[in-house]
């Protein structure tokens, strides 16, 4: 159930973030996506997820 809470905060704040660039408030939805951006990298630090995902890329590079 918190995977679900967290995707759908990060949607929320996606939406939250289009509808204030939409009203021209262009510096307020690059806040928001920022600190959106830095919530996920601590989240996928603790996770994992980005090693997973950097070692991901390096392989799938490597492949070619």
């Amino acid at each position: 159930m918190k995977t679900f809470r967290s995707i759908a905060k990060r949607f929320e704040n996606a939406m939250v973030a289009a509808t204030f660039a939409e009203a021209g408030e262009f510096e307020t939805a690059r806040q928001i996506a920022r600190d959106e951006e830095i919530r996920a990298r601590k989240i996928s630090r603790k996770t994992g997820s980005a090693y997973a995902t950097k070692t991901a890329v390096n392989s799938a590079a490597r492949s070619k």
